[in-house]
């Protein structure tokens, strides 16, 4: 269904607060509920508003989208982020309804952090905000626990249904990615029946791979984030999803797996 004219796409916003930023000065408690629709106020009242966490490393586009969907009288953004450590802080102390995660945050992958993210609320669902078509990264994207994906190119129409859609226990999906993921996944339960361990390690991404390579290894936190050229703390996030993918509960469990194996070789 073609975009309403009048509905700016998101890039479109991304664009006009890029070029032309505003300096506001800093609100009130006062004068956001002031300035709040009132039928969103009531929401909040009820408990029954929208409540949104918007993850995006670029801040003038988080404006942009606070903008927007500000005036949508069943949505509200309650927090923001624009790297792992203030979203998982964001999430964990907001427990959002809805999570919109850019697939990339800082060079690194945000579908990376998605587990960790449902970890920190299990009640939310998060609705990936992406700039690629790349099929894999559909397909990775639902298995790792997403309930949908909104291009960057969409129209805020299309962006209010898809959280609206998702809220309401359904999944939001690219039409022409719908079969493939449906594929994909069709796939991987019928090779976890046949060997569970190979289908938890399918799920590793390249760079849990390469933390686990350097763990065997005997380094330390702070050495992997020198090797990869991460933080420390994005270190930890990578083993809490390799721990949650492998079912191990810590390091030495990590290595013994990754041992038995094969994933890292064994010392001679």
């Amino acid at each position: 269904m073609a975009p309403e004219p009048s509905v700016p796409s998101l890039h479109a916003v991304q664009d006009r607060f890029v070029r032309r930023p505003k300096v506001q000065a800093p609100r009130s408690r006062a004068d956001e509920a002031s300035q709040m629709p009132m039928k969103c106020l009531e929401s909040v009242i009820e408990a029954k508003c929208i409540r949104v966490v918007l993850i995006d490393d670029q801040q003038l586009f988080r404006t942009g989208i606070k903008s927007l969907i500000g005036n949508d009288n069943g949505i509200r953004v309650v927090g923001e982020a624009g790297d792992p450590t203030e979203a998982l802080a964001a999430v964990k102390h907001e427990q959002p309804d809805v999570i919109l995660l850019d697939h990339e945050l800082h060079g690194e992958q945000g579908l990376d952090f998605l587990p960790g993210l449902l970890a920190a609320a299990e009640n939310a669902k998060i609705l990936i905000l992406t700039e690629t078509r790349d099929p894999e990264l559909h397909r990775k994207a639902v298995r790792l626990g997403a309930k949908g994906l909104v291009s960057k190119d969409s129209s805020f129409a299309a962006l209010a249904k898809a959280i609206e859609r998702i809220h309401a226990g359904e999944v939001w999906l690219d039409r022409s990615m719908t079969a493939a993921v449906l594929d994909d996944l069709t796939r991987r339960k019928e090779a976890q029946k046949l060997d569970p361990e190979e289908a938890k390690i399918a799920e590793l991404t390249v760079r849990e791979r390469e933390v686990i390579t350097s763990v065997g290894e005997g380094l330390k936190n702070k050495q992997i984030g020198e090797r990869l050229f991460i933080s420390d703390v994005t270190v930890h996030h990578h083993l809490t999803s390799i721990y949650s993918k492998l079912d191990v509960s810590d390091r030495l469990e990590l290595v013994i797996y990754a041992y038995r194996h094969g994933l890292v070789p064994i010392p001679r």
